[in-house]
C-alpha cells in the first residue's frame, strides 16, 4: 500500500513508498484512510528538524490529523464497518506515569508516550492503518471529509477545558475572549468561544481575505494589532495560537482581572524581546491572573471537538479545508498560498 515516510531528522527524505500491511500488532480494528491533514508540525518533520522512527525502523510514516473509514471490527465492537472515525495521536507511556495510567497521557510526566506520524509511532498517511478501538473516536457521517478538522479541534477543546478549570477557582462567567492567530486552530478556538456564547475577538496580520472572511462568518470581529483595542476593555479570555514572543506578552498584561491566558502556539526560541517584568508580575499578582500551557489533547477532548464539528456550519467548515490534494501530488500540500488555512491530503474516496 502507498504511505508517505520519512528519514527523521533527514532533510529532503520523504517520499511516497510502497510499505507493507499494517500490523495485527497494532490493533484488531483495520481502517481506511480517507484523508490526513497538513500542519506546521508535519513540515518540521519533513524538513528534518524534528520526529522518531519506531523502533527498529529507520522510516517513520507520516500523518497525524486523519479522517478514516472502517472496514474491519472484532466481534462485539461498538464501531461496525464504514464508520467515519478519527484516529487519537498520542499513546500512554508503557510505565505509566500517574497521569497515562488514568487516560490523561496528554499530561504524560516522564515524557515515554509515543505519537503517530511523530514519535516512534507510524502515523495515519498510508492507504490503511490498524488501530485499537480505544484509541479510535467516531465523528458525524453528515461531516464527511471535513470530519479531518477533528484532531486540531481537539486541541482548541482541551485549552477552552483548562480555561474553564482554572478560572473555576473562583466565580467564573467570562463574556470576551480574544484568540490571537487566524490559522486553523485559531478558527476553531474561535468557533467553540462562539459556540460558548462569548464575544470573540480574532487577531492576525492580514486585513482582507478568507481569514477576515471566516471570523466574520462566524459572528465574530476580526482584527489587527495588539490584544487590547485601542480604547477597549481587556478580555476575559485570551487563547494565544501563534506562539509569538511579543503576542504572549501582550496577551498576559492585557488580559482582565481575574482572567485566563492560554497559551497553544510554540515558540521558535533564539530571541529576546524588552519586558517589565516587575509590572507584569504586580499585575498578575494584585488581579488574579493565570497563564496555563496546553498542548495535545486526550479522548474526552476529541469528543467534545467531535461535537464542536457537529454542530458547526458545514459551508464554514469547507472553507476552513481551503485545499485538497491528492496523495500522488502530496508535495503540493507543503506549499502554502495566500488564501490557504487548511489544507489536507487526499487519500482514498
Amino acid at each position: 500500500m502507498k504511505a508517505l515516510t520519512v528519514l527523521p531528522l533527514q532533510a529532503g527524505s520523504a517520499r511516497l513508498d510502497e510499505v507493507e500491511e499494517p500490523p495485527e500488532s497494532d490493533g484488531p480494528v483495520l481502517v481506511e484512510t480517507l484523508a490526513v491533514g497538513i500542519c506546521g508540525t508535519d513540515i518540521e518533520i519533513i524538513s528534518g528538524a524534528y520526529g522518531w522512527a519506531p523502533p527498529g525502523r529507520d522510516r517513520l510514516t507520516l500523518g497525524h490529523e486523519s479522517l478514516g473509514r472502517v472496514l474491519e471490527v472484532p466481534e462485539g465492537s461498538s464501531l461496525v464497518v464504514g464508520d467515519l472515525v478519527v484516529g487519537i495521536v498520542r499513546r500512554p507511556d508503557p510505565v505509566p506515569c500517574g497521569n497515562c495510567a488514568v487516560g490523561e497521557w496528554d499530561f504524560c510526566r516522564n515524557g515515554q508516550y509515543t505519537e503517530r506520524g511523530i514519535k516512534a509511532h507510524d502515523g495515519y498517511l498510508s492507504e490503511r492503518y490498524r488501530i485499537t478501538e480505544d484509541f479510535v473516536v467516531k465523528v458525524d457521517p453528515a461531516l464527511g471529509i471535513l470530519g479531518v478538522l477533528l484532531e486540531p479541534a481537539s486541541v482548541v477543546a482541551k485549552a477552552w477545558e483548562q480555561v474553564h478549570r482554572i478560572g473555576s477557582r473562583a466565580h467564573f462567567d467570562p463574556k470576551t475572549a480574544v484568540v490571537t492567530g487566524a490559522g486553523p486552530i485559531g478558527l476553531l478556538a474561535a468557533l467553540i468561544g462562539v459556540q460558548m456564547g462569548l464575544d470573540v475577538t480574532v487577531i492576525d496580520q492580514v486585513t482582507e481575505g478568507v481569514k477576515p472572511e471566516l471570523v466574520a462568518a462566524l459572528g465574530a470581529t476580526y482584527r489587527t494589532g495588539s490584544i487590547l483595542a485601542p480604547g477597549g476593555e481587556p478580555p476575559d479570555v485570551v487563547i494565544e495560537c501563534t506562539g509569538v514572543d511579543k503576542l504572549v506578552f501582550d496577551a498576559m498584561e492585557h488580559v482582565g482581572p481575574g482572567g485566563v491566558v492560554c497559551l497553544t502556539g510554540v515558540s521558535s526560541g533564539g530571541r529576546s524581546i524588552d519586558v517589565d517584568a516587575g509590572g507584569l508580575n504586580r499585575s498578575m499578582v494584585l488581579e488574579n491572573e493565570a497563564v496555563v500551557g496546553s498542548v495535545n489533547a486526550n479522548r474526552r477532548h476529541y469528543e467534545a471537538g467531535a461535537e464542536a464539528l457537529a454542530k458547526a456550519d458545514r459551508g464554514w467548515l469547507d472553507r476552513v479545508v481551503s485545499r485538497r490534494v491528492p496523495i500522488d501530488s502530496w508535495e503540493d500540500a507543503l506549499k502554502r498560498g495566500p488564501d490557504d488555512v487548511k489544507v489536507i491530503v487526499e487519500v482514498g474516496s
